[in-house]
């Protein structure tokens, strides 16, 4: 059986909250019992998950030199669910049944795990419905992607699909207006109405949007820049969109 870690405080106590099932082991850094460690104890004995301490070391060996895992890390059996074109539909459906306008973000390309999980932090934060991205050429939800979510990962869907620009016509078929972030455009993102259904399209770190996402949205939007820098960061300029549609459909 295949097997994943996640690791971080607030990872952890996130899945341990939302899909305990998935956690196998538990493996806590002895001689840390402080009240947030204590608390994901409790989760985790409360779903009669084992619970190992072990050294430092040994949390090191599981996370690489890339993670931080603040002593706990959780081993969880099988793979990250991740979602597909047909539970986009369903999606859709839904918010149609329930009259709520869809609030979607489309990352195009990106491909740095710690922008994903900052996205991913973001998108939850602003109460976007699911986060869509295509299979190849992308960031997917790895241990460090999960870690920066900050738990974020294991309750927003993230979507995964084959051909990003049919999945855009598609969204457009249902109704959702597809606004593509670029620094070339000329309409200001304060200047856009974003409250209706709506779907934000974030460009790669450097290369912003490939010219087919391009040419598939309906209106190209800016963020208006006073300084030197030309851009902002994906995760940065995410944030500084959605809560501008937050602001807006508020």
């Amino acid at each position: 059986m295949s097997t994943q870690i996640v690791y971080g405080l607030h990872a952890v106590q996130a899945l341990l909250k939302s899909s305990p099932q998935q956690v196998r082991e538990l493996l806590l850094l002895r001689g840390r019992r402080d009240q947030r460690l204590q608390k994901i104890i409790a989760q985790a004995e409360k779903n009669n998950i084992k619970v190992r301490t072990v050294d430092r070391r040994a949390l090191d060996e599981q996370v690489g030199d890339d993670g931080n895992h603040q002593g706990v890390v959780a081993i969880c059996a099988g793979e990250t669910r991740v979602y597909d074109e047909r539970f986009l539909k369903e999606l859709l459906q839904e918010l149609d049944g329930r009259a709520e306008a869809p609030f979607l973000l489309v990352l195009d390309g990106v491909t740095d795990p710690h922008n994903l999980g900052a996205c991913l932090r973001t998108a939850e934060a602003a109460g976007v419905h699911a986060v869509i991205a295509p299979k190849d050429k992308s960031a997917g939800l790895t241990p460090t992607a999960r870690k920066v979510a900050c738990g974020a990962a294991e309750v927003l869907p993230f979507v995964t699909v084959t051909n990003l620009a049919r999945t855009l016509q598609q969204l457009q078929q249902a109704g959702v207006w597809i606004f593509g972030a670029a620094g070339e455009a000329q309409q200001d993102v304060y200047q856009s109405q974003l409250t209706g259904p709506l779907a934000l399209v974030m460009g790669a770190e450097g290369s912003g949007l490939r010219r087919l996402t391009r040419e598939h949205c309906d209106h190209l939007i800016k963020i208006p820049m006073a300084g030197e820098v030309s851009s902002l960061n994906v995760s940065v300029a995410t944030g500084v969109c959605l809560f501008e549609a937050v602001r807006q459909r508020g």
